[in-house]
């Protein structure tokens, strides 16, 4: 039997973007699904975060319509109150607590802006082999975080992210220009993951490089991506005079340079949430600019999302529908295998 095109399962012994830094506060709880599950998180008193399963082990109350109190939470439908570690440590109307009353914890790493979780194996959590984003709280750079929810798998985000081919004509008054259809790829392997590297020289200046430009004319554009599993892009990507020697390594002065963030969480088998932002390292103090930028990437990716969600439903009517390939698509086919790999590795294990 052929695998499925959208593959049900997913990787979970595998850090995961849970959120951005600002969307768990201080005071309350947090409600996020994630691979199927829902989570609930909070701040303890040191600001550090706490994730559990959002589920009371009583009667499947969840516990994030119920209430923090001090770092721990209580469950508002018979009271039950658990600590950081999932243990309840409060049974209203008796003294003795089942040891099994509890909650599943997950370790969670703040990092980057991100908040970190590991829904797998816990003794395999290392946060080491968590990727960096260093652009998101560098002095030496300007972005502000987005968020997209998306109704498809996230594979199919993935895939689109993986191949550029698409920007002339999803994009053609964001991030393309006609040109870009035409460039091949270099793909190669690295550390687990994918570079993609592509460069189109000499060519018109995208939209929206158009709109924060501090030159005219053609251009050398680069776009220099990692992939790493199960999702998680940075890019390094801009655009230089055409001919000024950014190919060879030499950036001017005036030339436009990224840093792109574009990581995905499934939520469930059907629907996603992307964490994004694209930080610049030139004018620095102009917060009108980080604004326009945020728009015009956000415009992008509500073009990206009309198509993926469109492109889901057709795949939820034909659920048999298998791919015929072009040459662009080296890098999504290679990430896919890598992520069978890693799902069969957890089969096994």
């Amino acid at each position: 039997m052929a695998d499925p095109y959208l593959n049900p399962r997913f990787v979970h012994n595998a850090w995961y973007v849970a959120a951005w830094d600002h969307e768990i506060g201080a005071e309350g709880l947090f409600a996020r699904q994630l691979l199927g599950k829902p989570l609930v998180f909070w701040r303890k008193a040191d600001g550090s975060v706490v994730a559990l399963d959002d589920r009371c082990c009583h009667r499947a109350a969840p516990l994030s319509i119920g209430r923090k109190e001090g770092d721990c939470v209580r469950c508002l439908y018979h009271g039950l109150k658990f600590d950081a570690s999932g243990a309840c440590v409060q049974m209203p109307g008796q003294e003795r607590i089942p040891p099994n009353a509890c909650v599943r914890s997950y370790p969670v790493v703040e990092r980057d802006r991100f908040v970190w979780i590991w829904m797998g194996d816990a003794a395999q959590a290392d946060a080491t082999k968590i990727p960096a984003f260093f652009w998101h709280d560098s002095p030496e750079w300007r972005m502000k975080p987005g968020y997209i929810h998306y109704r498809a798998h996230y594979q199919l985000v993935v895939d689109n992210l993986l191949d550029f081919a698409h920007l002339s004509y999803v994009h053609p008054t964001t991030l393309g220009t006609a040109n870009v259809a035409q460039v091949r790829a270099k793909v190669e392997p690295i550390d687990g993951g994918l570079r993609i590297t592509r460069w189109s020289l000499d060519d018109d200046m995208p939209p929206n490089h158009q709109r924060v430009a501090r030159f005219q004319g053609k251009v050398d554009r680069w776009q220099i991506y990692e992939w790493h599993p199960p999702a998680f892009m940075r890019m390094d990507a801009g655009s230089a005079p055409a001919g000024s020697g950014a190919p060879e390594g030499h950036v001017v002065p005036q030339a436009m340079r990224f840093r792109h963030t574009s990581v995905q969480t499934p939520e469930t088998a059907g629907t996603t949430h992307y964490f994004f932002c694209q930080a610049r390292a030139f004018e620095l103090d102009d917060d009108a600019m980080t604004e326009a930028i945020f728009q015009d990437v956000s415009t992008a990716f509500a073009e990206d999302r009309a198509m993926i969600e469109a492109q889901q439903r057709i795949l939820d009517a034909t659920p048999d529908f298998r791919p015929v390939g072009t040459t662009h698509d080296q890098a999504l086919n290679m990430a896919r295998h890598i992520l069978k790999q890693r799902l069969a590795l957890e089969v096994a294990a």
